[in-house]
């Protein structure tokens, strides 16, 4: 008996005939609660979409309205390869064939012919500043042409394997994008230097490769930024804008052997990075080429 009770009062509270209240309420109560709920999350939903249509009034389409960069802009190189190491064989081509066509892909944007189309021969040495008169805005704002020519031996244009057949691999180096940045004082172009990197051997101990480096080659000349590339205004301000490039290329470099290689950037505007951000102002990397010989 008891049992039927309880069933009984479950099945009265789930629908009770008697009152007409479903789940203890009736339908006038429910249709005012869904109301309620329903005014409640329009009245959020419109909250919602004010607060961002008064925060997008304040941003900018062409640059960011607040800007808290690094002082010390980010490098990397060109063909990255795995955990930045470059390992082949030189007598082995589809051990180094992947690095060709990455090199390839990477510099058709600044094929002399499409910089010459779609970028503005600039006066070398000197900022190319494109100030916006008052609240007439200059936009898009013009770019400066690099072309792969001025990388010479490592252009892939007269050497069409960028050394990589030869055990003389070409290794390129690209400062990280930083709006507004002005990287030099005084007319002084950054510039690229590249040496064996120290590593750990002993608790105390620190050694380096640079008896296994041999002689590097720079192009540009000097391994130098031109000062005409900055400052950059922004993907959608300059949107031809072609990153300035170093290239580097080892000459001889001891076959068979792991070397490590740092590069960094010198410039008398931007302070050496910390050692605690391996990519900022330097890049580190691995090269080891194999010969049979």
């Amino acid at each position: 008996m008891a049992k039927d009770d309880k069933k009984n009062a479950w099945k009265e509270f789930f629908w009770n005939p008697r009152t007409r209240e479903f789940c203890g309420r009736t339908a006038s109560s429910w249709g005012l609660i869904l109301l309620f709920y329903l005014a409640f999350y329009i009245f959020l939903a419109g909250l919602f979409a004010l607060t961002m249509y008064v925060m997008l009034q304040t941003l900018d389409d062409h640059r960011p309205t607040y800007q808290d960069r690094l002082s010390t802009p980010g490098m990397m190189i060109r063909p990255i390869g795995e955990q930045l190491e470059i390992v082949y064989t030189v007598e082995y081509t589809e051990t180094w064939e992947r690095y060709v066509q990455a090199l390839n892909n990477f510099l058709s944007p600044y094929n002399d012919s499409v910089q010459a189309q779609k970028n503005y021969e600039c006066k070398p040495d000197q900022y190319f500043i494109q100030e916006d008169s008052g609240s007439l805005k200059n936009f898009p704002k013009r770019s400066c042409q690099f072309k792969r020519s001025i990388l010479e031996d490592c252009s892939g244009i007269t050497d069409r394997y960028y050394g990589y057949d030869e055990g003389k691999p070409c290794i390129f180096i690209k400062l990280n994008r930083v709006i507004s940045l002005l990287p030099a004082r005084d007319g002084q172009p950054p510039y690229v230097t590249c040496g064996a990197k120290k590593y750990k051997v002993g608790t105390d101990e620190w050694a380096d490769d640079s008896d296994k480096l041999g002689e590097l080659a720079y192009f540009p000349p000097n391994g130098t930024f031109n000062l005409m590339y900055y400052p950059y205004y922004g993907k959608k301000a300059q949107v031809n804008y072609s990153q300035p490039l170093v290239a580097i290329k080892f000459l001889n470099i001891t076959m068979n052997e792991d070397v490590n290689v740092e590069c960094r950037i010198n410039a008398n505007n931007i302070p050496e990075g910390s050692e605690r951000d391996k990519f900022a102002g330097r890049i580190s990397f691995k090269l080891r080429i194999n010969s049979r010989n």
